[in-house]
């Protein structure tokens, strides 16, 4: 082999490693970004059952955050509740800390402080009384009260298992419904 055999393929070799070190930069980089945006800024999350029907499906997958989050009525929120699923579960906030939930079982109405909630977003009025849970109810400071939007087959705060949530166990609210592609929307 000649001298300029070799001078010849040391430069392919060094392109060579630029490429592949470039590609690799390039995928640490990328994958570092994900973890930033997804610690920080938001995260995925896939939905199991149908709790929340008509708003969300069994499998459709959301973007929550909880990035400057404060709950408030009327929010889907995606919480832990060790003592029901070491899954997360999606509902919806109906009442926050210091105000007083209501359920008139006969006629299927949510009331809070004293006031019907207008409720387009459910499924069906509520027609269960499995739970054993008194109304009404004062949902103290810091907590949270969270129905499913398919009221008669929702495990949620009516049941002891669940009951009034902390704000610490929200992982977040959930902002926009990613797949399938064609439920994709806003929430």
């Amino acid at each position: 082999m000649k001298n300029t055999d070799i001078a010849e393929q040391s430069p392919q070799k060094s392109e060579i490693f630029n490429d592949v070190f470039e590609w690799l930069h390039s995928i640490v980089f990328a994958w570092v970004v994900c973890v930033l945006l997804f610690t920080f800024i938001g995260r995925q999350i896939g939905v199991d059952g149908a709790s929340m029907v008509p708003t969300l499906h069994d499998q459709d997958h959301l973007i929550i955050s909880d990035l400057f989050y404060k709950p408030k009525y009327g929010d889907v929120v995606v919480l832990r509740k060790l003592s029901f699923s070491e899954e997360p579960i999606v509902k919806r906030i109906i009442a926050t800390g210091g105000q007083t939930v209501d359920i008139d079982f006969d006629t299927g109405a949510v009331y809070v402080d004293g006031t019907e909630l207008d409720e387009p977003y459910i499924n069906e009025r509520i027609h269960r009384t499995y739970t054993t849970i008194e109304f009404p109810l004062t949902v103290p400071d810091e907590h949270i009260f969270v129905m499913g939007d398919n009221r008669n087959r929702s495990a949620d705060s009516r049941d002891p298992r669940i009951g009034i949530i902390s704000e610490a166990d929200i992982l977040g609210r959930a902002y926009v419904i990613i797949w399938p592609l064609k439920d994709f929307k806003l929430l």
